[in-house]
């Protein structure tokens, strides 16, 4: 096959301003997308001593009982982690939803999930009801748990293959941005006061109502109007809107190389796809990413800064800013994560980016251990957690979220979403269950088992996941056919030259 030149960091941003509906397209899918999910996770920092005054007013006032300290913390935990367990149901509910209604549609319906949420947090300080604030969480993890698969595989397919690498790190990027609305606004300055508070829990309601009223302009994925509902001219007049006035043949060839691959293959189910010998290796390189999402040592990281920053002489007001200045870097990451992710590869930004934020940790657990005995080293300790946070969202952070709506076919993609975010969810609850013990009997050196985990996904991604940027996912998966098959490189070329024939069907009609 010939050799394509790859296009310029420029020719690529003037081929996105050439797709002003696409731009549209990342910013209301994102605001009430991912945003959500980096929202939800923040937000009940900062009124957390309001919630539990509020849990403490209502078992006085309706049951005349003051409730120990011991079984407030249990309330709170279960009012923090409750969120997760409605996130791990919305990623359930998300592949059926995905294929039935579609990916707009989707997101379209899951924000009336987020208003009801917000709704009943907005109005519990009035009701004196906590349990408002659980089942609001409750809810808001649905709708994020829906939101994260519907998101990125709507914008995936929204997007120009050579551009869905760059815009698929918007999707992480928006996840930032909800972490550092949270904590922005939930300054005392802001909506952190004490009256408040309500509207800062709220405050996803008013995304959600943005998206509802504005995603009804956009058009519905045109990969999903073709491969799902067998609508050709629907998805000609959607790439049309969203790519501009220009000969769009290649991309509609490709994806009906994609449809003749899978002819009268309907959506599979999570159990088809695990059981499916062919996406093996693409199913197995999903599992181990999403994994290392919470097991990178991300939370460990954001749970000993405050005590990092204290070593450091920053006094304790102050330390709600220095969590800003942690929020602005991940979203400088992600921006630099953007602008570099085609020239030096998504495999290359994984292994580097897992590495180095190995690294980094080993350095980490030193100087958390010296800081109280060597005054400068705290010091030191801030310089690497803010590396870990560039090198972690350069580099996992900003390549894993939008990978399942890359790398796998139309049939597997929402099993494949499912599988992901199920997997982050799960995690990001077991982590938050063991997290304290950990911190409780290795104090600093916990660190030593997130830093494996980043060891074993980079040798991971360094043998066993080939270069991903700027292919479709047939061409990704003869990829992993060639690198893991025994014939080695003549499999690979014989699935090229199957490629091509398919290709060759379809040449009369354009």
């Amino acid at each position: 096959m010939a050799c394509i030149t790859r296009p310029t960091m420029l020719q690529r941003l003037t081929l996105l301003l050439d797709c002003p509906l696409v731009i549209v397209a990342i910013f209301i899918s994102g605001i009430g997308g991912t945003f959500q999910y980096g929202f939800g996770i923040s937000v009940v920092a900062s009124p957390s001593t309001y919630i539990k005054e509020l849990v403490n007013q209502t078992c006085i006032r309706r049951y005349n009982v003051y409730i120990q300290e011991w079984q407030l913390s249990l309330i709170w935990s279960f009012t923090v982690s409750i969120f997760s367990i409605g996130g791990l149901l919305g990623s359930l509910l998300a592949a059926p939803f995905l294929a039935i209604v579609g990916r707009r549609n989707c997101l379209l319906f899951n924000n009336f999930v987020a208003i009801t949420g917000a709704v009943l947090m907005l109005l519990s300080q009035t009701a004196t009801s906590f349990e408002m604030i659980m089942v609001g969480r409750f809810l808001s993890g649905i709708n994020s748990g829906i939101s994260l698969s519907a998101h990125s595989l709507y914008l995936t397919e929204c997007t120009p293959k050579m551009l869905q690498a760059m815009v698929g790190v918007t999707i992480g990027t928006f996840i930032g941005i909800g972490k550092f609305s949270g904590q922005l606004l939930g300054l005392s300055e802001l909506l952190g006061a004490e009256d408040r508070w309500p509207w800062l829990l709220g405050f996803s309601g008013f995304t959600a109502i943005f998206q509802l009223v504005t995603l009804p302009f956009l058009p519905e994925s045109p990969k999903y109007l073709l491969l799902n509902r067998v609508d050709e001219p629907a998805c000609e007049k959607a790439m049309m809107r969203l790519w501009g006035n220009k000969d769009h043949s290649r991309e509609l060839e490709e994806m009906l190389v994609e449809k003749a691959a899978h002819q009268n293959i309907q959506s599979h189910s999570v159990m088809e796809l695990i059981r499916e010998r062919s996406v093996r290796w693409q199913l197995m390189t999903i599992i181990v990413t999403f994994i290392s999402l919470q097991l990178s040592g991300i939370n460990a990281v954001y749970f000993y800064s405050y005590d990092v920053f204290r070593a450091a002489g920053i006094h304790e007001y102050q330390l709600r800013y220095s969590a800003l200045g942690m929020g602005m870097c991940e979203m400088f990451s992600y921006l630099v994560c953007f602008m570099i992710i085609d020239r030096i590869g998504k495999k290359l930004l994984l292994f580097a980016g897992y590495v180095v934020v190995a690294i980094t940790l080993v350095l980490l657990t030193i100087t958390i251990y010296l800081q109280h005995q060597i005054f400068w080293v705290s010091y030191c300790s801030m310089v690497l957690i803010f590396t870990f946070l560039f090198c972690f969202c350069l580099g996992p952070g900003g390549v894993i979220v939008p990978l399942p709506g890359q790398i796998f076919t139309q049939a597997f993609k929402a099993s494949a979403i499912t599988v992901s975010w199920t997997l982050n969810w799960t995690g990001m609850f077991v982590v938050g269950m063991i997290f304290p013990i950990l911190v409780e009997h290795l104090d600093s050196f916990c660190f030593v088992v997130f830093l494996l985990v980043c060891l074993v996904s980079a040798l991971f991604v360094y043998f066993n996941v080939p270069e991903m940027s700027n292919k479709t996912a047939l061409e990704i998966a003869a990829d992993f056919d060639r690198m893991h098959s025994k014939s080695g490189r003549s499999k690979g070329e014989k699935t090229d030259e199957q490629s091509c024939d398919v290709f060759k069907r379809y040449e009369t009609k354009f």
